[in-house]
């Protein structure tokens, strides 16, 4: 294969794109298509929340059925985010973009033209494996193409894409209910995704060095078992059994037994740079840390997103397009701050923006134990938006001090492994605000209570074991560290111990 020259696709060697002053208008395009794409894709992911009792009346399904048109969701997106990492190196970035948004406007078309549940599940699926590729994809190229004086602020964008996009995804399904059919969801985003689909066809270019790297068949079996079983188990336990008669542990024990075996798998292969995942990223100690402080905070995030609408209309009784608006100036607040947090990142590092964000969210996590059948839907707004900025000051500067802090061939993987983290956590935040609101909601009918104040009872709960939980996330704040300087010779960064993964190691 020809060498590519190109100054900024030096994966192949390991070595560190060199800074530039600004970023080319080509390198601008790509970022910008892939922006909006990653955007509209990750939207989808918990539109589905609010629109479940129209879909129950219309297909006659029930809820454990329904929820299945997120579990499916989230369990395409565990098992196919870690094939990403090959897929980015293997293939160049047209291509993967391409195939990333037709899989996602099939999806689309078949989820708007369903005659049935069964259909619209098979398009949510389809739907679920474009959006896996499309957010390593967004990230491995920034890091390539960005440079590092630069990159807080455009992952200040890519922290909008993540954040905010399922955040308000319960608000416009809300607001579409209240108006239209809930086919309508998917035919209003399908235009803009073929667009970005044609547009991205036209104007990508490629902007990185393939590799001919094989694919380890028995890593993807592995990986299957691995994130799919511990995904389908915690989302058992946030549902309870939901009928299907299968034990809610036994499918998290799979996954658990899968994961150590897939660990192990990757650690022999990664010695000649085989691995499907490569777990040499967790050499390095901002990596490490930065990947606990994001998994508490996306546990925080979709729990939150799961809870809060149950709260607003079964305990103070708000239709669901106003529930889906409250949470709207929340994630509109994350994402008017995004490029901000991202300047401060550059200028100051993350500590001054994770450390207060941090002590934001255990704050209004903390104010959310307090929630009963009588509080006021403004004290509830307020929690919300305070939570949302927190959440904005931590998720750039963990993104951006994670990737940056291993080496150029390490790129691929490392946003492969936040793509999966990502989906863990958030299923995690799911399963443990559910399970234990059903648990303690339960208990409080025994032993007397009416329904409403022990429902409300059991979402306080549930809030109690977010806060006391996200104190782990606060101690960790104190401990990220914006990655060493750029062009640091490999021997420095790693008695730093903040880019050791970026060496090559010797085995």
């Amino acid at each position: 294969m020809p060498q590519h020259t190109d100054k900024r696709t030096q994966a192949d060697d390991g070595a560190t794109p060199v800074p530039e002053a600004g970023i080319p208008a080509r390198d601008r395009l790509v970022i910008s298509l892939l922006l909006v794409s990653a955007f509209v894709v990750i939207l989808n992911e918990t539109i589905m929340g609010v629109a479940l009792p129209r879909l129950m009346d219309d297909l006659q399904i029930t809820a454990s059925a329904g929820q299945w048109l997120t579990t499916a969701f989230m369990l395409t997106m565990a098992v196919v985010i870690p094939i990403t990492g090959f897929l980015i190196q293997r293939f160049n970035t047209r291509p993967v973009f391409l195939a990333a948004m037709t899989l996602f406007s099939l999806g689309t078309l078949v989820s708007a033209m369903a005659p049935g549940f069964g259909m619209l599940l098979v398009g949510r699926v389809i739907q679920a494996g474009g959006t896996a590729i499309m957010m390593p994809l967004l990230m491995t190229t920034v890091m390539t193409l960005v440079p590092p004086s630069s990159r807080g602020k455009t992952m200040g964008n890519i922290s909008i894409v993540i954040s905010v996009a399922p955040a308000i995804g319960p608000t416009i399904s809300g607001v579409i209910l209240s108006v239209l059919d809930w086919r309508w969801m998917f035919w209003l985003v399908l235009p803009i995704a073929v667009g970005s689909l044609v547009l991205g066809g036209i104007r990508i270019q490629n902007v990185t060095t393939p590799r001919r790297t094989p694919i380890d068949v028995l890593s993807v079996i592995l990986s299957a078992f691995a994130f799919g079983g511990i995904v389908y188990g915690l989302s058992q336990f946030g549902e309870g059994s939901g009928g299907s008669g299968v034990p809610s542990w036994l499918p998290l024990l799979v996954g658990l037994v899968g994961l150590a075996c897939f660990i192990v798998r990757q650690l022999v292969l990664q010695r000649r740079d085989r691995a499907l995942l490569d777990l040499r990223t967790f050499l390095s100690r901002t990596f490490t840390v930065s990947i606990l402080v994001l998994a508490i905070s996306m546990m925080a995030l979709f729990g939150t997103i799961i809870l809060l609408p149950i709260y607003l209309q079964d305990v103070l009784g708000l239709e669901p397009a106003a529930a889906g608006l409250m949470l709207l100036p929340g994630g509109l607040a994350m994402g008017l701050l995004g490029p901000v947090v991202g300047r401060v990142f550059d200028r100051h590092g993350p500590r001054v923006l994770v450390v207060p964000g941090s002590l934001l969210v255990a704050s209004a996590f903390w104010g959310l134990t307090l929630v009963d059948v009588s509080t006021p839907v403004p004290l509830v707004l307020a929690a919300h938006v305070v939570l949302s900025i927190g959440l904005a000051g931590m998720f750039t500067p963990l993104f951006t001090s994670a990737l940056g802090s291993v080496g150029p061939h390490l790129y691929s993987h490392a946003s492969a492994v936040v793509g999966t983290i990502q989906q863990l956590a958030g299923a995690a935040g799911i399963a443990l605000f559910v399970s234990v609101m059903t648990l303690q909601t339960g208990a409080l009918v025994e032993a007397g209570s009416a329904e409403v104040p022990a429902l409300a009872g059991g979402i306080r709960m549930a809030f109690l074991c977010g806060a006391v939980i996200f104190l782990f996330a606060v101690v960790a704040a104190l401990f990220v560290r914006k990655p060493a300087a750029p062009g640091l010779p490999p021997s420095s960064s790693v008695h730093d111990g903040d880019n050791a993964a970026a060496a090559p190691l010797a085995h």
